[in-house]
Formats: C-alpha cells, structure tokens, sequence
C-alpha cells in the first residue's frame, strides 16, 4: 500500500498557486495582478472511497489552511481532526471539503484508511475523476496552500557610501528578503530601494521595488535584486545581507568545453533559468513575475537539458490551462495558445508522458475547438477583438490574417492530429491540409523568395518570423528553406530579430540548416555582448551598440526592462541539442555531435533518469550513460 499524500481536484493545486503568483506583481508600491482572466480553484469538493475492511481500522482526516469540511461514513458524520473508528464489512468514506480562499484538499493519516491513489474526487458539476497529488506534498505538516522555500545567505561584495546613503552590491541578481543585521536609527525611518542595477536602486522612486523594513524580521519583503540602497545612512550605522529564496530543483547538467566563453554563457544562463523556474516557469523574476505561455514553451527546451524535472513542466502547462468552456486565449495571446498546445506535445515526447496526456488532452481538444471558430473562409486563423495576436515585438504588417500565427496554427493541428482519434484526427489533417494551401496562395511571395506579413495590405512586406517558423515546421521544403536562408534569414535588408524570445526560434532554425558555426558566433557575440556590460544574469532584450544606461528602458519605463528572463536562457539548449548532438525522443536519445566546433568537452545532461556524459577528447566522441 502506498504511502499518504495531500489529495486535490485534478487541476485545482496548479490553478491555486497560479492565482498566487500572477497576483504577486508589485510595482513602486502599486499592486498589479496580471490582466487575463484568472481560472480559480473549485471550492467545494468531495472525496470518496469504499473499502472492504476485515475488521476496526481507525483514521484522521486533516484539512488544508482555511479549509472547512466533515467526514461521512455511513449515517455517521465526523468533524476532520478527530480519530475515527469504522469497520469491519464494507464502508464508503466521503470527505466533503469547501473553502472560500484556499485550495480544498486533504490528508489522511491511518493503517489501512489513508490519502493515496485510489480517491475519488468530484465538484458536483461532473462526474468524478481520480484525485490528484504531487510528490512534492507527502508529509502531513506540509500544507499544500502554501510552498517552503529553500534559502542560502548572500552577503555584500561591496558596500560603500553614495549618493548620500550606502549601496550594497550582492554580486549576481536573486530572489531575496534584504534583512538588516545592523541598523543605528530607527527602522521606521528607513526605505530600502532594491535594483536589478545600480542605476536603478539609485533612482529613488522611479525603482521598482521599493518597501520598509519588517521591525519583527528586520528584512524587507521577497523581490528580486542585486542592489540595495539605503539613504540618509552612513556605513558605519548600517549592514546588510540578502536572504535568497528558491524552490530546491536539482541542476543535473554539467557543462565545459574549451572555450571560456562559451562555458561562461551556459553558467549564466543556467543562473538566469533557475531563477525563474521554481512553482512554476516564470518569464522573469522582477518584471512580470507571472506565468506567460509563449515563455513557458520556451523554458520546456531548456528545462530538458538542465534539470529534467517533468514536474514543474506539468505545473505550468496545467496552470496555464482554462477550465471549460474554453472561452478567452492563453494570456489573452493568440499565438500562446497555439504555442500551448506545441509545449504539451514536447513535454509529452520528452518524457514519454502519457498519463499527463490523458489528463490534459480534453483541454487541448476544447482549446483547438476554439481555434477552430476562429477561421475566416480560407481556414486562416483570425484574432478576435478581444484576442492579443503577439509573435514578438517587430513592426509587423498586421492588416488581415498574420502568416506567422498560420505557421503556428498549422503545426498545433500537426500535433492535434498525432493525439487524437480516427474522426478527429481526419478534421484536423483536412482543416491543415486547407490552411497550407491558403498559406501558398495568400502569403508565399516567388519575386521576394519569402513569406510575407499580410496579403490583404498590398504592400508585401517581409520579416523574419513567418519564414523562420516556416523552416522549423517543415512547412517550406527543402529547396524553399535554402531559398529562405538567403533571402530572409542572410538577408540584412530583413529588420533584425532584437528579442532573446525570437532569436531562439532563429537561431535553431539556423542550425537546422547547417549554420552552426553562424549561430556560434552570435551567442559569442549577442550573450558575450551582454557580459562585456556586467550582466549577472540574462535580459529580456538586448540592443547592440546601445549605451548601458540605455539599455535599462523598455516599454516607455526607464527600468521597465527584466535583467533576469527565462527566455534568455537559450544557449543551454542550442548547445546541448545541436553541439553536442543530444536528441531526446519518445523512445529515448541519440547523439550525434559536432565535435569540431566546441573544442575538447566534458558535458553531463539528464535523460529519463539517467545521466548523460558526453566527453570530446581529440576528435573523438565517448557517450556513457550513468
């Protein structure tokens, strides 16, 4: 008999936590909950198990935080807390739990009467279905409502006196609580300005983060930092540490090849990802702090490569779902919904997840059926009103239908029609079959050799992005992508890609046609840029050439810009999959790497429980698995 668990509703647990984290965002004292419809937990739920008992077994029911509810068995009810007694013949255990503000969920402590896999739950809405749980809650004092951070001690590499108060550098960006080990003057009377950079903790009010010290804890609230500032203050009256704040998920990857640079970029980038991996993948750990789908699709690569924790994947693919009906898009983005759908098909492939796939299948169905309603008389997908049609931040011809977000559409029913049954996988192979020819006929220009924006303008304008995807979903043969190499992604006359978000998409199609030495002079030269200007972590965007103190704006903010974003952690997945050849499929891995490029190398990557080693020494490639 297995042991016993905290048990929810299917979902619940994930869209609980989601709510807490998308509503997390604070900004120069101004709470800001993310602006998409939120999918909340069900708050009343009911457990049920019948057992065959032999004779008298006795159990206790404990509920979450905030949890209200009783025990029936039988005519008999129970309050949760108290030892009950039942048996012997055949009992039917229902455990009733509502709760205004928490999760509902339970855990039961007994012999033979316990909280594991073979609970029943149902919302009173549909039929019941199997109660769900995570490794991460087996233990009884471990609510569920609430997560235990691991923290590690950083102290100031540097502390001095400016701008008339004292500046503490902690030497890297964090997650921190900035506790104050030493303070002469009273804490009312000092303010806290934390910063991702040095110019932004000295700003004052125009920081993000800004608060007053805790008299209990002496530490400021959790945000993320590298700089704190304190003014009107000498040295002398004031010390300081920052209290990091994570979730323990093992990094299980090892990186080194004979370029420091290179290596330099993966440690950085393994830094920048951890970070905002922890409940969830986050997009940044400053600005916003929330739960994005196009980011998310993103981390799932890296995510593989560095840590291989299927869990968290299952977290946020599930957090970022709708209950049905399915009615609004994945943070309100088009093109996240799609990109949904293709995050869980490579989770699913990754780590051979069937089981999740049963679970999460019927909400890919309701979100496709969506998609579905929004084809205009072509089989072109079309943003609604209300609807966000994304990509990227690039000056898009946006007139009509966006050839980029039918590139999208048509690999998401690709991988619709691999999951589903015979009917429906008939509807989706014929619904893309239409869509790529109105994809050739509206949108493949032959004199520019190229994918254009819009059809419906006239004006036949040219960027990167449709074309990239274009290559990457075999949507373009294998003549049209050497056509396209030259004429969009060599082509300077095409506006450059400036985001780390669509530079991923790029540069993987660029090895996919062979350029690898290409895309290893630009994450020298794009990541090294950003060392060379001090990054401790990686930027949600960086512009070449631009002067450091400009490079802090985004957005219309003179910080608006993250330092510390998920998708700037590319490198460790390009270099993984493509240098050193590691492909990880449903059935379980290959390698084929290219080892002339990398030098000599020593690299460990997990796969389905196993450790990966991958050593080049002179040439010659060994791969042992551990």
């Amino acid at each position: 008999m297995s042991e016993s668990r905290w048990l929810w509703y299917p979902g619940d647990f994930e869209r609980y936590h989601a709510m807490v984290q998308n509503f997390s965002r604070v900004e120069r004292g101004c709470a800001w909950p993310a602006f998409w419809k939120s999918e909340g937990f069900r708050n009343r739920v009911m457990f049920r198990r019948t057992y065959t008992l032999k004779e008298e077994t006795a159990f206790t029911v404990l509920l979450a935080k905030d949890n209200v509810g009783y025990i029936a068995c039988g005519e008999n009810k129970y309050p949760a807390g108290e030892r009950i007694v039942i048996g012997p013949g055949n009992v039917t255990v229902c455990v009733h739990i509502a709760s205004v503000s928490c999760l509902p969920s339970m855990y039961i402590v007994g012999d033979t009467v316990r909280s594991d896999e073979g609970w029943m739950v149902e919302d009173y809405a549909v039929k019941a279905v199997r109660a769900a749980s995570s490794p991460l809650f087996t233990e009884a004092m471990r609510d569920p409502t609430a997560w235990t951070y691991a923290e590690k001690v950083f102290e100031p590499i540097e502390k001095r006196e400016v701008c008339g108060g004292v500046l503490f550098d902690f030497g890297t960006e964090l997650t921190a609580a900035v506790e104050l080990t030493r303070l002469e003057k009273p804490e009312e009377d000092v303010t806290v300005y934390l910063g991702e950079s040095e110019a932004e903790a000295l700003a004052g009010g125009d920081c993000y983060f800004y608060s007053k010290v805790d008299p209990a804890s002496h530490r400021c609230p959790r945000q993320a930092l590298r700089y704190a500032f304190i003014p009107d203050i000498r040295s002398s009256e004031v010390d300081a540490r920052a209290i990091h704040q994570y979730i323990d998920i093992p990094v299980r990857a090892a990186f080194r090849c004979s370029d420091p640079l290179i290596n330099r970029i993966f440690d950085v980038a393994q830094h920048t990802f951890m970070l905002c991996t922890g409940c969830f993948f986050l997009d940044g750990i400053k600005r916003d702090k929330w739960i994005w789908s196009g980011d998310a699709y993103q981390s799932l690569f890296v995510n593989r490569y560095l840590t291989a924790d299927p869990e968290v994947e299952k977290r946020t693919l599930t957090a970022l779902s709708e209950n049905d009906p399915v009615t609004t898009h994945i943070n309100t983005i088009l093109d996240y919904s799609l990109l949904w759908i293709l995050g869980v098909h490579e989770h699913v492939t990754a780590y051979a997840d069937r089981d999740y796939l049963d679970f999460i299948y019927p909400k890919m169905e309701s979100l496709m059926q969506l998609c579905l309603s929004q084809r205009d008389q072509d089989g072109l997908i079309c943003g609604r009103e209300q609807d966000w049609v994304f990509i990227d931040w690039a000056d898009f011809d946006r007139e009509g239908p966006l050839c980029a977000e039918q590139m999208l559409f048509a690999q998401a029913l690709k991988v619709m029609a691999v999951w589903a049954g015979e009917e429906k996988r008939r509807e989706y192979e014929e619904a893309r079959s239409t869509l790529l020819r109105s994809i050739e006929a509206h949108f493949w220009d032959e004199e520019k050799q190229a994918y254009v924006d819009s059809y419906v303008s006239g004006r036949r304008n040219v960027t990167r992005h449709a074309n990239i995807f274009a290559i990457l979903f075999g949507i373009a043969d294998d003549e049209r992508c050497k056509s396209l190499l030259h004429s969009v992604l060599l082509n300077d006359a095409v506006p450059k890609i400036t985001t780390p978000y669509f530079r991923f998409f790029e540069l993987e199609a660029m090895c996919r046609m062979g350029l690898l030495e290409e895309v290893l002079s630009e994450i020298r030269s794009y990541w090294g840029g950003m060392l060379e200007l001090g990054a401790s972590t990686f930027w949600e965007e960086y512009v070449p050439g631009k002067p450091l103190k400009e490079q802090y704006a985004m957005y219309g903010d003179p910080f608006g810009k993250s330092l510390c974003h998920a998708w700037a952690a590319s490198p460790i997945y390009l270099l993984a999959r493509y240098y050193l050849g590691l492909k990880i499929t449903e059935t379980g891995y290959t390698v084929e790497p290219r080892n002339d490029l990398l030098g000599e190398a020593d690299c460990v990557f997990p796969v389905r429980g196993h450790q990966v080693h991958i050593r080049i020494r002179d040439g010659r490639t060994t791969v042992t698995e551990e």
